[in-house]
């Protein structure tokens, strides 16, 4: 594959749900190009696609026609076994609720990818340590969800995302249950890891302040990108967001 290539390609991509009269197209053809090493934002109003289209970029759906290529391989042809390895092997999820188990540590916690992988303790617990630290909890392994604040359960979260080194972190509304100064800590946080790691962000917000840090913003509209707006260069923070 071309070094120029793009790391994920869709093109004419379909989804539709039910058939008869109850049939409902949530995408009518999207083509989409994504950079390895982009921090992406994705924005539209409810129905607009946008969900659907992180759903199959994320391989938890398929699209119902069209073409979806991840670093020149065609993912519309896998199985359910070929598409959950690679989402092992290559991204990461970060959700709006945290999705923690309360009764372990966030050690334990971050440990998970590896331990469904297969690894052994001692690697699990030197990587889920070292994800930990790139996150600033290295020194809260061993407290359980309920004894950490909101941003820092994200921080944990998002340490068992990348605990796997992949190359795409699928963020759906990340800040969703953040106040507006931790918002930003995860924001900061994650541009880090976007610039640092060169891990390429797939975020999903409703909030233009969040959207704001990413380098590439998608608008979803009636199962179409509407429209795709550059915004700075990778890693740079967007002067204007400030927490109040």
């Amino acid at each position: 594959m071309a070094s120029d290539a793009p790391l994920i390609s869709l093109r004419g991509v379909t989804k539709v749900y039910g058939e008869g009269a109850t049939q409902f197209q949530a995408l009518k053809g999207v083509d989409l190009d994504i950079a390895a090493g982009d921090f992406v934002a994705v924005m539209g109003p409810s129905g607009s696609g946008k969900s659907t289209t992180m759903n199959i970029l994320g391989c938890l759906d398929v699209p119902s026609g069209g073409t979806f290529l991840f670093q020149g391989h065609h993912v519309e042809t896998l199985d359910r076994d070929q598409r959950a390895l690679l989402r092992r092997r290559h991204l990461g999820f970060v959700f709006q609720g945290f999705n923690l188990l309360s009764r372990t540590t966030a050690l334990e916690n971050v440990e998970l990818p590896l331990l469904y992988r297969g690894d052994e303790k001692r690697a699990r617990r030197q990587a889920a340590m070292a994800a930990l630290e790139k996150v600033g909890l290295d020194q809260w392994w061993d407290h359980t969800p309920a004894e950490l604040s909101g941003g820092q359960q994200q921080r944990v979260a998002i340490a068992r995302a990348i605990v796997t080194s992949p190359d795409v972190l699928l963020a759906d509304e990340p800040t969703g249950n953040l106040d507006s100064e931790r918002s930003i800590e995860i924001m900061e946080l994650l541009t880090g890891l976007n610039r640092d790691s060169n891990i390429t962000v797939l975020m999903v917000t409703h909030e233009p302040d969040m959207a704001a840090f990413a380098r590439t913003v998608i608008h979803f509209k009636d199962g179409l990108v509407e429209r795709i707006e550059a915004r700075h260069r990778p890693g740079e923070l967007p002067e204007r967001v400030e927490a109040n």
